[in-house]
């Protein structure tokens, strides 16, 4: 029997609603599966206080919490001896990141949503020191990051996430 024939035998009658069609939604929707698990979790700034495990287990590192009146802060220590530190608010939201180590840690991993700051940042709000550093002052996200002699130091907060009794020196 050819095509011609008989229309219904056609790819384009399967993919309407024959047995073809089955196995096409069946395999489009495992593959959809597959790409939403695969996502990487973002966490760290600007995320709720719980995104901290999420960067323990990237970071594959020791965890400690000290308390303070007005904010928390989640201490990350790997055994490269890279030191992140989270501070998180009252209401439970990461407002600000330190780091300490020989290279600079997972950006991506710790600033969420606000590395798009990277790409967005006019060159006013970029100031970058050849072969030291950089930082970045916007309306909403300042980060610093500096490298000297094989140690890296830095920070990241969110000015507006910042609660109003808690000043910013208070991130080293």
């Amino acid at each position: 029997m050819s095509r011609k024939a008989n229309p219904d035998l056609s790819f384009a009658a399967g993919l309407q609603g024959g047995i073809l069609s089955q196995y096409v939604k069946t395999i489009l929707s495992a593959l959809l599966a597959l790409v939403l698990v695969s996502v990487p979790a973002r966490a760290g700034l600007g995320q709720p206080e719980a995104s901290v495990t999420s960067d323990q287990l990237h970071m594959k590192s020791e965890h400690r919490v000290q308390n303070f009146q007005a904010y928390k802060v989640h201490e990350l220590a790997n055994t490269e001896g890279a030191v992140v530190r989270e501070y998180v608010s009252p209401d439970g939201t990461v407002f600000g990141i330190t780091w300490h180590g020989r290279s600079t840690p997972d950006m991506n991993q710790l600033l969420g949503n606000y590395v798009n700051n990277f790409e967005t940042a006019t060159r006013d709000q970029t100031h970058i020191v050849p072969r030291r550093g950089i930082t970045i002052k916007t309306n909403d996200f300042v980060y610093t990051n500096f490298c000297r002699m094989e140690v890296c130091t830095g920070s990241a907060y969110a000015p507006k996430l910042l609660p109003s009794n808690v000043s910013v020196e208070v991130m080293r």
